[in-house]
């Protein structure tokens, strides 16, 4: 499930559009709590770029 997937679009009026699979609900569909905090790190990091972006 990490890292996460990160897809980037064109879209038809030339914008381009960024979106990522939040790595804190994908790693509920595993099941081990060991992995949440390297989730939230990542989730974190993730909004960050995003937000950035602009």
């Amino acid at each position: 499930m990490l890292p996460c997937n990160v897809i980037v679009q064109e879209k038809e009026d030339g914008s381009v559009q960024v979106s990522a699979i939040n790595p804190m609900e994908a790693m509920k569909s595993i099941g081990n709590p060991k992995l949440e905090d390297v989730a939230k790190t990542v989730s974190e990091k993730l909004v960050n770029v995003l937000n950035n972006l602009n």
